[in-house]
This record gives structure tokens, sequence and C-alpha cells, in this order.
């Protein structure tokens, strides 16, 4: 989908009333990555960027949420690493499952230096869509 697709589908998500407000009171977003496309993984970074831009980067908490085959997206040597850095000093948090990982014998020195871990990246995507957070699969 286009930017303004993906724009017009989170604003009129939140005008229904569609998302509750995070613990912080913002309305709360999480973008799913579980494939191995690197256009998928620019993607999802792009409706990290794209969400923040459109509330303002401290009116809206935003997790993007990588596990199976997305894992390479997080490694340390990920072609998107310096996005990755980019997406974390922009605020929004950037977390790993820890049963990815697990399965496939990895461990946090494998992975992007500054993200943080889930133990299963499934159930991070449920609580939150269970909380009313917008949950995103690019």
């Amino acid at each position: 989908m286009t930017k303004r697709i993906w724009m017009t589908l989170l604003l009129a998500w939140f005008a229904l009333g569609g998302a509750a407000l995070a613990e912080s009171g913002k309305p709360g977003v999480a973008v799913q990555v579980s494939d191995d496309n690197l256009a998928t993984w620019n993607q999802a970074l792009n409706v990290v960027k794209n969400v923040q831009a459109e509330y303002g980067k401290d009116k809206v908490e935003v997790e993007l949420v990588v596990f199976g085959n997305g894992v390479g997206l997080l490694k340390f040597d990920s072609q998107l690493a310096n996005r990755i850095d980019e997406t974390l000093a922009s605020g929004a948090k950037v977390l790993m499952c820890q049963n990815t990982m697990k399965a496939r014998k990895l461990s946090e020195d494998d992975m992007h230096a500054g993200i943080g871990y889930v133990k299963a990246g499934v159930v991070e995507l449920i609580e939150k869509q269970r909380q009313g957070w917008a949950v995103i699969k690019p």
C-alpha cells in the first residue's frame, strides 16, 4: 500500500476510537516484521517514520516488533542498520523476539545494539492489540 493509504487507514482507526491510549496517554501503533523481504523491512521502517511525522514523534507510541523470518532486519550486520539507528533515535521501540533468537541459536551479541527484547513477538502484538493499539503489518 502507498503511504497515503496507510496514513488514511491509521487516521480513520484513531478517529473512530479504534485505538486506546498507551500507558503514556498517547495512541499506540505496533508494526510487525516477520518476513525476510528487504522491501518489506524498508516499508515497515517507513511506516514508523510516517506515523511519527503525522502525529508528532512525541505524541504517539510506536513499536517495531520483529520475529520469525524478519530476524535479519535486526542482526548486527543488517543492510538497514543505519535505518534501525534512526528509528531508535526517533524514540520508537525496536523489539526482537527471543523465541526466534533461541530457535536460530542467536544471542544478543548477534543483534543490533540498542534494540529491546520480548519473549514472544506474536504475544507482544496480541497484548498490544488487546490494549487497543493499532497493529500494522506492511
